[in-house]
C-alpha cells in the first residue's frame, strides 16, 4: 500500500492543509480621547471670574488686617507686643513663620485665650493663607505638607503677621480684670485662691528680687484687708485697679 507523501509540519493546520491566519487582537474597550462635550466658554469665564474676585477679596482684606494691625499693635506696650512674639516663636516648632490649627490653639491659650476648636478653626478659615509656592526653603516645604496633611475647611496656616494683628486686637479689647486674674493666677500656686507670703516668697525668687522676709511680710500686711494673712482675689484687684 502506498503512503502518503504529505507530513504534517510544525503548527497547527486547518482545512486542506491551510495554515491558519494570525488573529487580530480583539478590541478593548476604552474611552475616546475626543471629549464628548465641547468645555462651555460661559462656565470657563464664570471660574475665571470668580478666581479673580476670591483674589481681590483676599488682597483688600489683608490690606485692612495690615492697616488695622499696625493701629493695635501703636496701642499696645512693648512688653506685651514682646509676648505675643515669644508665644508665636515658642510654638512655631519648624521654625517657618507659620502656624497650624494645634500651634495656634496653645499659642492662645499661652496669651490667655482659651478658644474651643470651632473658633481657631474660623479664624485660620478667614485669616488663613497657604505657603507661598516660590519658598523653596526646608521650613516652608514642611510647612505646604502640613498644608496638603490638613486640607479640609478652615485648616490652613496662619503668618506671624496675621497672628501678631488678631492677638493685638484681642488684647485691647480684654476686660482689665481679665488680665488682672491671670496675672493672679501666677501668683496663687495650686489655685486656692489667695497669695499667701509663700506665694510671694517664691515669685520673688523666681523674678530675681532681693527681698528680705521683713520686706514680703510688709507686702502683705498692707494689702491684706480682712487680716487672714493673705491676698485674696478681690484683694488683688483693688491693689492693681487703684480702688
Amino acid at each position: 500500500m502506498a503512503t502518503s507523501s504529505n507530513t504534517l509540519g510544525p503548527g497547527p493546520r486547518y482545512g486542506l492543509g491551510r495554515t491558519a491566519a494570525p488573529s487580530q487582537p480583539a478590541a478593548q474597550p476604552g474611552f475616546s480621547s475626543t471629549p464628548a462635550y465641547a468645555p462651555n466658554p460661559k462656565n470657563a469665564q464664570r471660574l475665571e471670574s470668580d478666581r479673580l474676585e476670591r483674589e481681590r477679596a483676599a488682597r483688600e482684606s489683608a490690606q485692612r488686617m495690615e492697616a488695622t494691625g499696625a493701629a493695635s499693635l501703636a496701642e499696645l506696650t512693648e512688653e506685651q507686643r514682646e509676648e505675643i512674639g515669644e508665644a508665636f516663636n515658642l510654638f512655631d516648632l519648624d521654625k517657618d513663620g507659620y502656624i497650624d490649627y494645634h500651634e495656634l490653639k496653645v499659642a492662645m491659650k499661652a496669651l490667655g485665650f482659651d478658644l474651643p476648636k470651632q473658633e481657631i478653626l474660623a479664624i485660620l478659615q478667614q485669616h488663613g493663607s497657604p505657603v507661598p509656592s516660590s519658598s523653596s526653603s526646608a521650613g516652608a516645604q514642611n510647612s505646604k505638607q502640613r498644608q496638603q496633611q490638613y486640607a479640609g475647611p478652615g485648616r490652613q496656616l496662619l503668618s506671624f503677621q496675621a497672628f501678631q494683628t488678631l492677638m493685638a486686637q484681642r488684647i485691647l479689647s480684654r476686660d482689665p480684670r481679665d488680665e488682672i486674674l491671670r496675672a493672679f493666677e501666677l501668683f496663687d500656686e495650686g489655685g486656692k485662691g489667695t497669695i499667701t507670703l509663700q506665694d510671694l516668697t517664691r515669685v520673688a525668687r523666681e523674678l530675681g528680687e532681693a527681698l528680705s522676709h521683713d520686706e514680703l511680710v510688709a507686702m502683705i500686711e498692707e494689702f491684706d484687708m480682712d487680716n487672714d494673712n493673705a491676698i485674696s482675689r478681690e484683694e488683688f484687684i483693688q491693689i492693681c485697679m487703684g480702688t
